[in-house]
């Protein structure tokens, strides 16, 4: 089999507030394949968003071991981190985030620039994974011009765009309606699966966990 893609040992994360310490993580330990889409289920504030925080690299104060693609995360300076971050992960929050000034194309484009690529090779990845979202014909339009369901692939489009090992999903259809939010899942599974990418993806959605290769719960900060 080979190497995991996420590979977590013993996760912990604790917080303070109002000088009571607040056990979030409790040891989690969780693998995720390469190329498998995993659902992480749990209701709001069991520690969803805060699991995908540490798998992302996007804070610190974690306790225990994070492999990312067979890289000790854990044991990397804070350069090397932002470095595997931009290389191997993908990001598609709730909540859009597109650069409202830049059309779709470009808040695709810019990921990729950043990563060193060419204009030309930043805007033909762009096109072709904005058209396979059936977005082909919205490249020009800026975020305010486009509906909920268009901004939100727009955001799945630009989480794949410098081909990430793992996309990381945090509720990716929690402000869409309930027929959107499939087409959008949909969508979303499909290119992922297509572009052969492991995928993490936290919800609290029971019916669209089933969509996905794998569901695993976290309960009380452990992974069961």
């Amino acid at each position: 089999m080979s190497e995991a893609i996420v590979q977590l040992t013993g996760l912990t994360r604790s917080f303070e507030q109002g000088g009571v310490r607040i056990d979030v993580l409790r040891g989690v330990n969780l693998t995720v394949a390469p190329g498998e889409i995993v659902a992480l289920l749990g209701p709001s504030g069991s520690g969803k968003s805060t699991l995908l925080q540490a798998v992302g690299l996007l804070e610190g104060g974690f306790g225990g071991r994070i492999d990312i693609a067979g890289t000790d995360a854990t044991a990397l300076s804070a350069d090397e981190r932002t470095t595997l971050r931009r290389d191997r992960i993908g990001f598609v929050y709730q909540f859009h985030h597109l650069l409202p000034d830049f059309s779709a194309l470009e808040n695709v484009m810019l990921p990729q620039l950043v990563a060193g690529k060419s204009r030309a090779e930043a805007d033909a990845r762009a096109r072709d994974l904005l058209g396979a979202l059936g977005l082909g014909e919205r490249l020009s339009h800026r975020p305010s011009q486009l509906s909920g369901g268009e901004q939100q692939r727009v955001a799945v489009a630009r989480g794949l765009a410098n081909k990430p090992a793992l996309v990381l999903a945090d509720e990716p259809t929690g402000n869409l309606d309930e027929a959107t939010a499939d087409k959008v899942l949909g969508q979303f599974l499909e290119l992922v699966r297509g572009e052969g990418s492991a995928a993490l993806v936290a919800t609290h959605n029971e019916r669209l966990a089933r969509a996905m290769d794998r569901v695993v719960r976290l309960h009380e900060g452990v992974v069961a």
